[in-house]
């Protein structure tokens, strides 16, 4: 409908309020539909907006000026983000991987082999009870192996800009349950 136009033109220049408003706000339920019968695990809804708000950039917004208003934004936006997601279910935002977290990412250091298995065992304690295990294999890969930004987005298909936010909200994620094993420590030593 022409009366979206608007809307596609916000997001084609970037607006933050109208995205935010848009994506969040007024597409949520929509958003939410399609990764209940999308994908067959739990999603984080941020991640899948910020991947295909991506899409709908790349190419200068190629996809986004393919709008022509035969139909509501919802409705296509629906048909769009639905064929972009069924095609990298599997891939993409994938909560399982071939290798499991951790396996190499604690090197040891001198001699100290008790040292280092109970460093592994913590560290894999605390990337488990990451919500997210996409989260987990972002820290594991960038901060612990020290790969390239550009290989951590091929192995995890995606691009090196939506790595980044996947690394913010994996540390933010991880400095919450950080902040509550310390508060449970602290709720020990106290007793």
């Amino acid at each position: 409908m022409k009366t979206d136009t608007p809307i596609i033109e916000a997001l084609i220049a970037r607006d933050e309020a109208v995205t935010r408003q848009f994506f969040f706000n007024n597409c949520r339920p929509l958003f939410r539909s399609i990764i209940h019968h999308v994908f067959s695990y739990e999603v984080d809804y941020d991640e899948f907006v910020n991947e295909f708000y991506l899409y709908l950039l790349e190419n200068d917004a190629c996809r986004l000026r393919q709008f022509e208003g035969r139909s509501s934004i919802y409705q296509w936006l629906k048909v769009v983000a639905i064929r972009y997601f069924i095609s990298k279910r599997n891939r993409m935002i994938d909560m399982e991987h071939r290798n499991p977290p951790l396996e190499n990412m604690v090197r040891k250091r001198g001699n100290d082999e008790e040292r280092t298995t109970t460093a592994r065992i913590d560290v894999r304690s605390i990337l488990a009870q990451l919500p997210n295990q996409r989260y987990a294999r972002v820290i594991e890969r960038l901060m612990l192996d020290e790969a390239e930004p550009r290989l951590v987005a091929l192995e995890l298909e995606t691009n090196v800009n939506n790595l980044y936010n996947l690394k913010k909200r994996a540390m933010a994620a991880l400095t919450r349950i950080i902040i509550k094993e310390i508060g449970n420590d602290e709720e020990k030593i106290g007793k």
